[in-house]
């Protein structure tokens, strides 16, 4: 500032403060404007199935894939009322995509975690009972195995480019997925199940592993719900229920606040 002394007469002056040149051309302060908040993390939820692909199917004919998408939407619209994250689908609608483009989806979009949803069947219909599912190169039992198998297959919809790849690049491909991805999805895992439990019934070691196409995002923590088995009279009759489906989406959502809480 310039400070300029301006005579009166008689005597009398008067002083008074200028701003200098320099002061009127530097930029203004940015300090009053707002801080560029991050953006929400985005949950990427996976229908299970869709189009040409029915999925299992139940004991009185309900579709998997119908199922899957119903519960999916539940979850959205719960985690989207939270208010705490961006949610989106890999289908909104019954159409068919190939495993390896639901990754794709997920990857391009940014995903912070990704939720496949399936509801598969069994040759024993006694079994029911809802499990979480992450990725491994070896199964961590027959069954899941088999479900890892049938699961895979369902590429089988979309033509030759997407048949399932050899034991020996399956491996290669798990290999690729970072430590701190495979930790992700484990506590995940852990949380799905541990929300599910004394709501939902469950497979005993709910937590189980295998090579899941679908899970194969090796930036993006990754889990495979799966809801029930159609095969079962039981739990097919629960998924059909809108308020066992509802149970379902809370519990999930459950799971996913604690996952975000602590990673």
């Amino acid at each position: 500032m310039l400070t300029r002394r301006v005579l009166l007469g008689a005597g009398v002056a008067v002083s008074f403060l200028l701003p200098d040149r320099a002061a009127l051309s530097a930029p203004r302060s940015t300090a009053h404007r707002p801080v560029a908040r991050a953006p929400k993390p985005l949950v990427m939820l996976d229908p299970g199935h869709g189009g040409k692909d029915p999925g299992a199917i139940g004991v009185s004919g309900t579709y998997e894939k119908h199922i899957a998408l119903a519960t999916a939407q539940e979850l959205r619209r719960m985690l989207a009322l939270a208010g705490r994250y961006r949610v989106e689908l890999t289908r909104t609608r019954d159409i068919f995509i190939p495993l390896q483009e639901r990754v794709a989806i997920a990857q391009r979009k940014g995903a912070s975690l990704f939720v496949s949803m399936h509801a598969d069947a069994l040759s024993d219909h006694s079994v029911r009972g809802a499990s979480v599912y992450t990725l491994s190169d070896t199964a961590s039992d027959s069954q899941t195995a088999a479900l890892a198998q049938r699961e895979n297959a369902a590429d089988r919809f979309g033509g030759p480019q997407f048949r399932n790849t050899s034991p020996e690049v399956a491996r290669i491909l798990a290999s690729l997925v970072r430590q701190e991805t495979r930790i992700g999805s484990a506590r995940m895992a852990h949380g799905v199940v541990g929300a599910l439990r004394g709501d939902v019934p469950l497979l005993a070691n709910p937590a189980r592993h295998a090579g899941f196409v679908v899970l194969k995002a090796a930036d993006i923590p990754s889990v495979l719900v799966e809801m029930g088995f159609m095969s079962n009279k039981a739990d097919e009759a629960a998924l059909r229920r809108p308020a066992h489906r509802m149970k379902v989406a809370a519990a999930m959502k459950q799971a996913v606040d604690a996952y975000f809480r602590h990673a």
